[in-house]
């Protein structure tokens, strides 16, 4: 369905929500629609009471049937098309507490208004053109938001650098398909192999900024979403001693004996602008205990899973050989190898591990004398981040958005391979559709009703 088909659905409805969290000190209620001033003057008291000016904040009282005042109230009016929604809004801030902005709340209903879907004010400011489908997104974003850096790119997306970037794509892109129609309407005037050299070398330099966005969607998808750590080990080489390590809280049961970790445990932690999604696992062994075999099994699960696994020796202890082989899973793609215990003497076989997994991937710590924690930090921030904590205005962190860039960039690719196999250029034009279709589908150009319900079903009631 098209935007402009979407436009009409429920548009002419005046909706209301509660835009702030409940057991707050202050409520603030949000009206948006073409009756939002009709229904608050049946409600709202104020002094020389006439037609409100726009982006004016009012006194008053919120008033009831036979004029029983209901609460205290701060009105802002904003008239439309200066608004969030492009639509008349009203802000009421009232007193908080349940009681005093749920009866605020049903007398807007009583007197027409109706209660807003999750995320239906964004969602009109969309519709209304006021933003696009990427600032939409950006804007919950911005609310859950767990870092400087997260916040930060999501302020940029909401600007709308990044549709700024990709509607200058999707222009270029037009451009091509409306330069391949000419020379196929007109084909005696044009020499197929001039016109698809020219197309390509205008295809190149579209697709390079595609692929500098993907360059650094791996580190903005991370700064958003956090990474999933896995800690793998055999029984009591403390694995859940670095879990209390890197949480600086003992939120791990630590002791000697062995087995102790049955389930995944599961912390959040952050380390500079990044989050680890820590999950500490069981002790890998045979054994014929059923409970402590499941916690194994689900080790083993988790760690392939996982965007990174931190690997732990007991550095004070030899090992077999043997059976780091049948810890370590081939498809792991981040491994950290961590020797443990570093304050005390040691036994283990560095040069086996250095040989096995290289001497970059290996940090001695001691969890429990915190040494070499905050290098094992860098160590993470280093192997995902690439050492770069600075990415400029242009971070793409969606991981929607990130799978349809590789969309329009591999359509791209395509379609200067099927000009150097000497096909026509008309062939050329199916790519260059797709690769339009796939950015239009990030900033809302042409995209369907259940996409959009999708989206903004997942945003706060209120916003």
């Amino acid at each position: 369905m098209s935007v402009s088909a979407l436009n009409k659905l429920n548009m002419d409805d005046t909706i209301v929500g509660v835009s702030t969290p409940t057991g707050g000190s202050i409520s603030i209620i949000r009206m948006s629609g073409k009756g939002s001033l009709h229904i608050l003057k049946k409600v709202f008291e104020w002094k020389d009471a006439g037609k409100p000016k726009s982006h004016r904040v009012y006194y008053g009282w919120i008033c009831g049937g036979m004029s029983e005042k209901v609460d205290e109230v701060l009105v802002s009016v904003m008239l439309a098309p200066r608004t969030f929604t492009r639509e008349d809004v009203v802000e009421i801030n009232c007193h908080g507490g349940a009681m005093a902005t749920q009866k605020v709340l049903m007398l807007l209903v009583e007197h027409g208004a109706r209660l807003a879907e999750a995320g239906e004010f964004t969602k009109r400011a969309f519709l209304n053109g006021r933003i696009d489908l990427s600032q939409a997104e950006a804007t919950m974003d911005i609310i859950n938001a767990k870092s400087e850096l997260s916040h930060k790119s999501a302020v940029n997306q909401l600007q709308g650098r990044l549709a700024h970037l990709l509607s200058e794509a999707c222009e270029g892109l037009v451009s091509l398909l409306a330069r391949i129609e000419m020379a196929i309407d007109y084909p005696e005037h044009e020499e197929a192999d001039i016109v698809a050299e020219e197309i390509k070398t205008k295809i190149i330099p579209i697709a390079g900024e595609l692929n500098k966005l993907l360059d650094v969607a791996r580190a903005g998808k991370i700064i958003r979403d956090g990474i999933k750590t896995a800690i793998i080990g055999e029984p009591n080489v403390g694995k859940s001693s670095l879990l209390n390590a890197l949480a600086r809280e003992d939120r791990a049961i630590v002791t000697h004996i062995p087995g102790t970790t049955r389930d995944v445990l599961r912390e959040t932690i952050k380390i500079g602008d990044i989050f680890l999604e820590l999950a500490d696992t069981a002790g890998i062994r045979d054994t014929d205990d059923l409970v402590e075999s499941e916690g194994v099994a689900r080790s083993l699960k988790e760690s392939v899973r996982a965007d990174l696994v931190l690997l732990v020796f007991d550095g004070s202890k030899p090992f077999e050989h043997n059976k780091i082989a049948s810890i370590v899973n081939e498809d792991w793609e981040n491994v950290i190898v961590i020797i443990n215990k570093s304050d005390l003497p040691q036994g283990i076989d560095k040069d086996y591990l250095t040989d096995k997994f290289g001497e970059s991937s290996i940090i001695e710590i001691s969890a429990k004398n915190h040494i070499g924690i905050d290098e094992l930090g860098d160590k993470i921030k280093d192997m995902f981040l690439q050492g770069q904590m600075e990415y400029g205005d242009d971070l793409v962190t969606n991981a929607r958005h990130i799978s349809l860039i590789n969309s329009s960039r591999n359509s791209l690719v395509h379609a200067i391979e099927t000009i150097d196999t000497g096909l026509h250029v008309d062939f050329v034009a199916i790519d260059i559709q797709a690769a339009y279709a796939a950015l239009g589908e990030i900033l809302g150009i042409a995209v369907d009703e259940e996409l959009i319900e999708k989206i903004f079903s997942e945003f706060c009631l209120g916003k």
